[in-house]
């Protein structure tokens, strides 16, 4: 009886591990997700895909033009019949077709110009999904720190803890003053109020990278608590690193492109067209059978109808310019904020290492000897609760300056358009 009692609890709690268990997320994991599964790339790629198919049709030729129908019949039923001296009737009826011959030029510029239009849809998407991956980076890069903070919280509620109970012992034997007792008791509820709010921000997090990650946001996981700080202070933030990397500025060469490939349509649109058109008549009353066999040809240089495509060619010259400098303009402003971030970021590193190697050391240690001199009754509950809450004030200013030296990276690392 007993070996089933403990076979069956077995398979509860095999049961129920699955369905707790939290998947872990690395932060390439989720930017592999990102690239496949978010809806604005699924997105662009079909425009991508559209443009492309309808490249395909670009050589195409007019659709001919039948016609059918009476020709030159007299209002008079009676003229349509042959004459009793053996004179022929009038009217016929006729069946024709007309086709517009294509400039093979002109459908080489047309096809040109198709197929490059998907080429600037590829640079967008690539532009929208650097958004969505550093935005990934940041919430992510935010969820380490809350971990972090949280375990600041869990260590100083046991410190605190141990303060509030041997007070309370102290304060019976008469060797403690109340008020320090209360300011560690409102120092203990201040910590639980933060530990909620710490956990309901990384549920918002949660929620925002399962989004991104185009998926339901209540799936639960986890991440790594790994981060990298990296280097910049040898790169040289030139035009050519941005005109590699930024694809808002590939899009705008594609644009560049597509206008002057856009120009080149509309001259080949002022050049002469070419159509044939033949038709076959049936007489009545003895008529003869006829044909017509024409050719034609679209004049559209002359000056009254040339017009709106000079002034298009005219028009896509000016906005080639305006492409260029909207380029130059935005080459300059990144470069600009790229040298600056940098700075920021050695400012912060500098910054971390004083608190890693001097600041947060010199207080643990003020801590513990408050702690050794204060269970040696040489010191009071006011003076180590003052020594905790400068080193705790102390922790939270390094985690906040890792976040912003995080945010910086992330920041600097949009404008290169870094993805991974």
């Amino acid at each position: 009886m007993k070996k089933i009692q403990y076979l069956l609890f077995g398979l509860i709690v095999f049961s129920i591990l699955p369905a707790t268990a939290q998947k872990r997320l690395s932060i390439s994991s989720i930017l592999d997700s990102i690239q496949v599964n978010n809806p604005a790339v699924k997105m662009y790629d079909a425009e991508v895909r559209s443009m492309d198919e309808a490249a395909k049709g670009a050589r195409s030729w007019m659709p001919p033009e039948i016609s059918t129908g009476l020709w030159m019949v007299p209002y008079n039923p009676g003229l349509w019949k042959k004459g009793d001296m053996g004179e022929t009737g009038m009217g016929q009826y006729m069946i024709g077709g007309q086709q517009m011959l294509p400039n093979r030029r002109k459908q080489n510029a047309d096809a040109a110009y198709m197929e490059s239009m998907s080429s600037v849809e590829k640079e967008k998407k690539e532009v929208i999904l650097n958004e969505f991956v550093n935005d990934a980076k940041q919430f992510y890069y935010e969820w380490i720190i809350i971990e972090k903070k949280l375990v600041i919280l869990e260590q100083n509620e046991k410190l605190i803890d141990f303060m509030i109970k041997n007070a309370e012992i102290r304060y019976k034997n008469g060797l403690e003053k109340i008020s320090a007792y209360y300011k560690a008791k409102a120092a203990l509820g201040n910590i639980k109020n933060m530990q909620l709010m710490f956990k309901n921000d990384i549920k918002e997090k949660q929620i925002r990278i399962n989004a991104l990650m185009g998926r339901s946001a209540l799936i639960d996981f986890q991440i790594d608590t790994i981060y990298q700080l990296k280097d910049y202070s040898t790169i040289t933030f030139d035009r050519s690193l941005f005109y590699d990397n930024r694809s808002d500025l590939k899009a705008i060469d594609k644009d560049i492109n597509l206008t002057q490939l856009k120009q080149e349509t509309e001259k080949q649109a002022l050049k002469p067209q070419f159509a044939i058109r033949y038709e076959h008549m049936f007489g009545f009353g003895g008529f003869p059978m006829q044909y017509t066999l024409m050719g034609m040809m679209k004049l559209p240089l002359a000056n009254w109808s040339s017009k709106m495509n000079k002034a298009n060619i005219e028009s896509l010259k000016w906005k080639a310019t305006a492409l260029q400098s909207q380029k130059e303009m935005m080459v300059n402003e990144y470069s600009g904020m790229a040298y600056g971030m940098r700075n920021e970021i050695e400012l912060k590193k500098k910054q971390l290492k004083l608190y890693e190697q001097n600041i947060i050391p010199a207080l643990k240690n003020n801590y513990k000897t408050m702690q050794l001199g204060y269970e040696q009754n040489t010191e009071e509950l006011f003076m180590l609760f003052d020594a905790w809450e400068t080193l705790n004030m102390k922790q939270l200013e390094y985690l906040k300056l890792l976040e912003e030296l995080l945010t910086l990276q992330v920041k600097l690392e949009r404008i290169l358009q870094k993805n991974n």
